[in-house]
C-alpha cells in the first residue's frame, strides 16, 4: 500500500491526542517548574504543538492548568483503583492501603496539584475553579480509601479516622516537596497502619 493510500487519522482523534499531550505536558511543567514557569507557550513547546493549537484547546493558562490537574487527579484515582484490583482478589492490608496513599500523595501529579493550590490561594478567579475540583477529588479519594479498607462509615469515628489518614498522607506529601522525606515517611506510615488497625478494631 502506498503512503498516499494509508488511511488518515480522523481529525477528532488528532484533536483528542493533542489535548492529551497538552494536559500531560502541563502536569509535567507544574511539577517541575511550578506555576510561574507554566505558561501556555512553555506547555505547548513541551507538548510539541504550536501555541495556536494550544490556545485552540485552552484559551488561558488558568483554563489549561485547571484542566491538567483535573485530568491528573483522574489518573491518580485510576492508578489507585488499578493497584487495588491487582491484588489478586484479596482485600489489601491496612499497610498496603496506607503505602499506596503515600505513593499517590508524593507523585508528580500531586506536586502539580500543590502548585495550583498555592497559586489559587492568592488568585480569586483561579480559586473559584480549584475549590470545587479539589472537593470532588477529596470525596473520591475518601470513597476509594473506605472501599480499600473495607470499613463501615456508619460506625462512629470511622469517617473521621479515614479522613485523618488522608490528611496525614497529604501532609507527608507536602513535606516531601523540598527534600527527600522517604525514610521518615515510611516509618510514619508503618506506625500509622498499626494505629489505624487498632482504631478500626481490627
Amino acid at each position: 500500500m502506498s503512503a498516499q493510500a494509508l488511511p488518515r487519522e480522523p481529525q477528532q482523534d488528532r484533536s483528542r491526542a493533542t489535548r492529551r499531550r497538552l494536559l500531560d505536558a502541563a502536569v509535567e511543567c507544574l511539577a517541575s517548574v511550578g506555576w510561574a514557569g507554566t505558561t501556555v507557550a512553555v506547555v505547548a513547546e513541551r507538548a510539541g504543538v504550536s501555541r495556536g493549537a494550544a490556545q485552540h484547546h485552552f484559551r488561558t493558562r488558568e483554563e489549561l492548568v485547571t484542566a491538567a490537574v483535573d485530568y491528573g487527579s483522574e489518573v491518580r484515582m485510576a492508578q489507585m483503583r488499578e493497584r487495588l484490583d491487582a491484588l489478586a482478589g484479596r482485600r489489601p492490608s491496612t499497610g498496603d492501603v496506607v503505602a499506596l496513599l503515600g505513593e499517590m500523595y508524593t507523585s508528580p501529579l500531586f506536586r502539580a496539584a500543590l502548585q495550583l493550590w498555592v497559586a489559587a490561594s492568592s488568585d480569586e478567579q483561579l480559586r473559584e475553579q480549584v475549590v470545587p475540583l479539589e472537593a470532588r477529588v477529596g470525596r473520591e479519594a475518601h470513597r476509594l480509601t473506605v472501599e480499600a479498607l473495607g470499613v463501615d462509615e456508619s460506625v462512629p469515628g470511622v469517617r473521621e479516622t479515614v479522613q485523618a489518614t488522608l490528611d496525614l498522607v497529604r501532609g507527608l506529601g507536602l513535606a516531601d516537596l523540598l527534600t527527600d522525606d522517604s525514610a521518615r515517611r515510611t516509618r510514619l506510615l508503618n506506625q500509622w497502619a498499626t494505629t489505624l488497625d487498632q482504631a478500626l478494631g481490627r
